[in-house]
């Protein structure tokens, strides 16, 4: 197991992560509503690999931001399916 310290530093920076990536997300969903310059798909794509996959698929679904665009909507997907597999090992290994 890992000491406090280290997990809440971990699940903190986690957490800041995702919220980073749904931040994005709604920035790009606002500056498409108003016409204006988009994120790029592989700036999101990047952010939500870097840790932001949670807050990626959660931004995708609850604000339905890039949910029939493919492939961002498949490789938001693995992505994520890639994170939670990582989770699962650390979390066994304890």
């Amino acid at each position: 197991m890992c000491q406090i310290d280290t997990c809440g530093v971990g699940w903190t920076t986690y957490g800041l992560v995702n919220l980073a990536c749904f931040s994005a997300f709604a920035a790009d969903k606002r500056r498409a509503a108003r016409g204006l310059r988009r994120i790029p798909e592989p700036t999101l794509l990047l952010l939500a690999a870097f840790g932001g996959g949670l807050g990626g698929l959660i931004a995708q679904r609850g604000l339905r931001h890039k949910t029939r665009k493919q492939p961002f909507a498949a490789w938001l997907a693995t992505i994520l399916l890639v994170q939670a597999a990582a989770l699962m090992i650390l979390l066994a290994r304890g």
